[in-house]
């Protein structure tokens, strides 16, 4: 399958793929396949089979449930150059959550088959997918931690920073975030008040500019000394 140089350039923008080995970045691209979904779209749930990996080439993922009840839980939005669905690529069961379009989203996606086949011939790059996963694991201890010891403002103010440099995926920091006060305030477990409240204050300050969905951050240093980064 020809692969669009495009991809390459902006999958290089990210810390995973730029530093796998040349071969493998080859394969990759040479077994991906554009997939592109309209906003609100799943692209799997709860309970689907394994279905591959995927990486975000624009647009971006709401990753989450919802319970019987109604009531959501939003873990993370995953951006461009982020990459996904790895799990189910480790132990082979199903989804652990719902994973939709935020709007009309591009996807690179590697299948499941395709993907198993080039790990037995080179079962060394198992490393790699590994080092892919305990990014995100780490992530997950430090959100706990802080969940259990910080309270709110640090919280708000860490997690501002997570997704202005992308999780750890991206070179420097954005300044503008596409996020609303509603998904900042769920992927956080704090109620949308408290959230406003730390978000209207951090703008008193002239640390933020709240918009209608975006949040601009205009003092970097004042975010860091309020973050109080957790080590893990």
């Amino acid at each position: 399958m020809t692969t669009d140089p495009a991809w390459r350039t902006s999958l290089l923008q990210g810390h995973w793929f730029k530093h796998l080995p040349l071969l493998l970045q080859d394969s990759l691209l040479e077994l991906a396949r554009p997939r592109e979904l309209a906003a609100g779209q799943y692209l799997f749930q709860r309970g689907d089979a394994p279905c591959g990996l995927y990486a975000v080439l624009t647009g971006s993922m709401r990753v989450g449930a919802i319970s019987s009840e109604g009531k959501e839980a939003l873990l993370t939005l995953i951006e461009a150059p982020q990459w996904f669905g790895e799990i189910s690529l480790f132990d082979g069961q199903p989804r652990t959550h719902d994973a939709l379009a935020e709007g009309a989203t591009r996807l690179l996606w590697i299948p499941q088959a395709a993907l198993m086949a080039c790990l037995a011939q080179q079962p060394a790059y198992w490393r790699d997918f590994a080092l892919l996963m305990s990014q995100k694991l780490r992530l997950v201890f430090i959100a706990l931690e802080q969940q259990s010891l910080l309270t709110a403002g640090p919280r708000v103010a860490h997690r501002l920073l997570q997704i202005a440099a992308g999780y750890g995926e991206v070179e420097g920091s954005r300044r503008l975030l596409q996020l609303s006060q509603e998904q900042l305030a769920l992927m956080l477990s704090l109620s949308r008040q408290t959230t406003n409240q730390v978000l209207k204050s951090l703008q008193q300050e002239g640390a933020l500019r709240l918009g209608y969905g975006e949040i601009e951050i205009l003092d970097l240093a004042r975010l860091q000394a309020l973050a109080c980064p957790v080590n893990v």
